[in-house]
């Protein structure tokens, strides 16, 4: 395991619930952008893994939704997750940009609105949204 991976590992095990949809975010952001990137440059190959692993992370925040506490915000979030995943499937398939960077656009306002969400202890395993700017950033992860 490199010194990377091992931070990594770190990071993720001390990271509340929050900051993990944030690291989530971020990391399909920066995916998303690579895709782009490989796109333009005519490297199929390197442009498939970027979207792929958007595709996985997609899959992790969609599986994360608890829709008995969600309610309409977490089916309004799986419902915004699957539109991503039709459009990463159509830029992987038509060698487009619009869909991938549209996709990035959403991903950014996605990380935006989490970034700003904070964590107030509620009970010992569990932690709730104290304040968001986002209908969807308060009220779609549960713990």
């Amino acid at each position: 395991m490199s010194w990377n991976d091992a931070y990594l590992e770190s990071k993720v095990y001390s990271a509340d619930p929050v900051e993990l949809v944030r690291m989530l975010y971020a990391a399909a952001l920066n995916s998303t952008r690579s895709a782009r990137e490989h796109l333009a440059a005519g490297q199929i190959a390197a442009r498939s893994a970027a979207i792929s692993k958007v595709l996985a992370i997609l899959g992790e925040l969609d599986g994360s939704l608890d829709h008995s506490v969600g309610g309409t915000v977490s089916q309004g979030l799986a419902d915004l997750y699957a539109y991503m995943r039709q459009r990463l499937f159509e830029a992987n398939v038509r060698q487009a940009d619009a869909p991938l960077a549209e996709t990035e656009s959403l991903l950014a306002t996605m990380l935006e609105a989490w970034q700003k969400v904070e964590l107030q202890p509620v009970a010992e395993t569990h932690w709730a949204p104290l304040e968001a700017t986002s209908e969807y950033a308060a009220q779609s992860w549960s713990a």
